[in-house]
């Protein structure tokens, strides 16, 4: 045939011959199903053919006068050139030949699957799928397209897409003539994902840029939804490293709500194909696909951005839509593409955006980049007023679609009630390079028209929109290397939604990793109460479900949140040391948590009372920490993250750390196995007194300044009545003093978790000057400390 390419026949190097989209499904049939990747198999229509196809119109003059006048920022002009080109197309034949030509192809794949099939008609546009540019959603998609007559109307206007609004805005944003571009047309096989589920991933994490997970969405249903961002889908990360070793690396899942599923229609009066309903709310609470699932689309995913990598001889990051058949259960590769942002991005400088004041928060969503940008918040509810967001104002809609696009580039940043990071909204947020919050829920009704706002990406995973005009401050960084302190410079990080951006700081891993932080925010729920959940009030029990939707039993979510939170870091810095601290929680701290005040004691001075090593073999906590336990063993045995150290704090006596060490070896935490490292927080004056009795309990040390500076001068840190007392007091010094020779002595670690080194510079270094073996520092401080190491080793010498 002439006009037509079977999928076998196509290979990235026909790009000029199909598009972009039909190279790939060519290149990933031919090649990739050998390797086990399941394609839906099917046909393109060349370049040539959609000349023709204008050729016989004489649509190639008519086309060119109504685009050569055109000024596409202004909207009506653009609406109206558009709507003229797409009827004379649609007024327009196929080609007798090419008619022939599809219908034969059709009938042959049909054939291949012993039945009259459905496909998908889609654009494969010359110039998209490129590394620079996506062309995400420019042209029409139809699904389920049944019988010949349906699928040549389909085709008409799949062509007739070329020159939908946002298509021809943004050719002119890119660069592109109009009439140098030429549609390629695809037609695959359909994957009963109806019945099924679907969704996006990605070869590395679309915010930061992170290479090393696989980033997956997932929904019920055929995938448009989750392009288009009309559901918030389940989302999953899994870590590449150690998932090729045999792991089983799902450092994160998040639940989605996945409120509609796209279906087929039945053939009704309207003449559709697909149609959107409901999920049941029971379907809802579980996740779409399984962790079986999960893993097989790693590997998918690792062995397609594997050849891509080979064939464009640089790392070339994928955007992969997939589908999981409901008939056969099984998983698809349905398109893959170079990822166009991240890729993009230089390496040498972090540039970072750190809000100096927070507000009255409107809504919160999931975050798209990292950066902050205010404005007056524009509420659009209906496409038709799109023209009413003026320059460097905030989009506040329901959702957007590629409709959308011509306008979204003036905006500030962008606020949708539904969608993931992998909907439209977010992928255009991305290559505009504006910050997108997606998925609020009602953020609509939460902000109100015309009121300034400022939206914030950089705090993490999560989006917030706050009232009013907040400051903020814009750092570019620059890394220079060349020069590398012998003292280890480490961070501490509690929050596992910063760890991929922190993780590209130059550091030499995470010197101290609180788990309370995870706790609080991830889980939410005092650990006793999901132990103790058959014990409690039935409105604690309803509000506890809800929160635990997705999983399979109380313990079980515990467990498996406080693994991927502490996965989550461990991956971002992995092979790098990152060190846990277990739980150090005061009991008005546990209390604050769903369903903890009926579990804590009420003590006058919960700083220096039922916290730390004294809490974890008593009668009422036990149990909890041994899921403790169990997530630093999911994380080392089934993630195989073992750069996780552990570390035990607040411990009183030598007996107290014997029994702790006893109650870990029950719970299979044990020192020396698989090259486990146990330290000891030092931070009590007795831990500096008797250090060398210690030691010969634990690996090293590492100092925790603050109860150390509170409990050698006598000074309540939560007190704000007491000023000027701090860790340059050489009493505290001397503490610190005793420690560092103690492990020196032994040969063992000794490092400073505490928030002494971030504050004060001449306590750096003094450390220094200590030899101590590293420094554990905020985020913010790790680069002004760099220098600060670097002079300080210089002076020693």
């Amino acid at each position: 045939m002439k006009y037509i390419k079977t999928f076998s026949e196509l290979g990235l190097n026909d790009l000029p011959l199909v598009g972009g989209k039909n190279a790939s499904l060519g290149e990933m049939y031919s090649v990739l199903t050998e390797h086990g990747i399941r394609v839906p198999n099917g046909f393109a229509t060349t370049a040539e053919a959609y000349w023709l196809f204008l050729q016989h119109n004489d649509l190639v003059e008519p086309i060119s006068n109504i685009l050569k006048p055109l000024d596409s920022q202004n909207i009506n002009q653009l609406t109206s050139s558009g709507k003229q080109i797409r009827e004379l197309i649609m007024h327009g034949s196929l080609p007798p030949v090419l008619n022939e030509e599809i219908e034969q192809a059709y009938t042959e794949l049909s054939h291949e699957y012993g039945r009259l099939i459905d496909v998908a008609v889609r654009s494969s546009a010359t110039a998209e799928d490129l590394p620079n540019a996506s062309f995400a959603g420019q042209q029409e998609t139809y699904l389920n397209i049944h019988g010949v007559d349906n699928l040549l109307n389909a085709c008409k206007r799949v062509y007739a897409s070329l020159f939908t609004d946002r298509a021809i805005s943004y050719r002119v944003d890119q660069g592109f003539t109009h009439m140098d571009v030429a549609l390629s047309l695809g037609i695959q096989k359909m994957v009963r994902a109806d019945i099924g589920s679907s969704g996006v991933l990605f070869t590395l994490d679309t915010e930061t840029g992170f290479r090393d997970v696989v980033f997956i969405t997932s929904a019920y249903g055929l995938g448009e939804t989750v392009v288009q961002g009309s559901v918030n889908p389940d989302e999953f990360y899994v870590f590449k490293t150690t998932f090729k070793d045999g792991n089983r690396p799902i450092i994160k899942r998040q639940l989605g709500d996945k409120a509609i599923k796209m279906i087929y229609a039945s053939d009704n009066a309207a003449g559709l194909s697909t149609r959107n309903v409901h999920v049941h709310k029971d379907d809802r609470e579980k996740f779409s696909i399984t962790d079986d699932d999960v893993l097989e689309l790693t590997r998918y995913a690792i062995k397609i951005e594997q050849h891509y990598t080979a064939l464009h001889k640089k790392p070339m990051p994928m955007d992969i839509e997939w589908g999981k058949d409901g008939k056969d259960n099984k998983l698809y590769i349905l398109q893959a593409r170079p990822e166009t942002v991240q890729s993009q991005v230089l390496s040498g400088y972090n540039e970072t955006y750190t809000l100096q004041q927070r507000g009255k928060v409107l809504s919160t969503g999931k975050s798209v980049g990292k950066k902050i940008a205010t404005g007056k918040a524009r509420v659009i509810l209906e496409a038709a007023f799109m023209h009413e967001l003026k320059p460097g104002e905030v989009l506040v809609t329901d959702i957007t679609d590629p409709d959308w696009e011509p306008i979204m580039k003036t905006a500030a940043a962008i606020v949708t009630n539904r969608g993931g990071r992998t909907c439209h909204a977010a992928i255009i947020a991305r290559e505009l390079g504006i910050p997108a919050v997606v998925g609020c829920g009602h953020a609509t009704h939460e902000i109100l028209n015309a009121e300034t706002v400022t939206v914030s990406c950089a705090e993490g995973d999560t989006g917030f929109i706050y009232q009013g005009t907040l400051p903020f401050k814009k750092q570019k960084l620059t890394f220079d290397l060349s020069k590398k302190p012998k003292t280890k410079l480490m961070l501490n990080l509690a929050n596992p939604e910063l760890a991929f951006e922190t993780s590209m700081l130059p550091s030499e891993g995470v010197g101290l990793a609180r788990l309370e932080f995870i706790i609080n925010s991830s889980i939410r729920i005092h650990p006793q109460a999901l132990l103790s959940y058959d014990k409690l009030d039935p409105t604690l029990q309803k509000e506890i479900d809800f929160v635990t939707r997705g999983y399979s039993d109380k313990r079980s979510y515990y467990v498996t949140k406080l693994a991927e939170g502490i996965g989550t870091i461990a991956a971002a810095f992995y092979p790098r040391q990152v060190i846990v601290r277990f739980s150090d929680f005061k009991s008005n701290e546990y209390a604050t948590l769903m369903g903890g005040q009926q579990f804590e004691p009420a003590e006058e001075n919960p700083m220096l009372g039922f916290r730390g090593a004294a809490r974890y073999p008593s009668e009422e906590f036990s149990a909890c920490f041994a899921m403790e336990c169990d997530a630093i063993k999911q994380v080392r045995n089934n993630m195989g993250l073992t750069n996780v150290s552990v570390m035990v704090p607040f411990v009183r006596s030598l007996d107290e750390a014997q029994n702790v060490l006893s109650l870990m070896a029950t719970n299979g935490i044990k020192k020396g196995i698989d090259d486990l490292n146990i330290y000891l927080m030092c931070e009590l004056p007795v831990n500096a007194l008797l250090a060398d009795q210690f030691l010969e309990m634990f690996d090293g040390f590492s100092i925790g300044s603050n109860d150390l500076t509170q409990l050698t001068l006598g000074v309540d840190r939560d007190s704000g009545l007491l000023h000027g007392y701090d860790e340059r007091n050489d009493a505290v010094k001397a503490m610190m003093k005793m420690a560092i020779t103690a492990c020196k002595k032994q040969n063992k670690y000794v490092g400073i978790c505490g928030q002494a080194p971030s504050d004060f510079p001449e306590i750096t270094s003094w450390l220094v000057a200590q030899g101590i073996e590293s420094i554990s520092l905020n985020p913010d401080s790790i680069m002004p400390m760099y220098d600060v190491v670097l002079k300080a080793e210089c002076e020693k010498t």
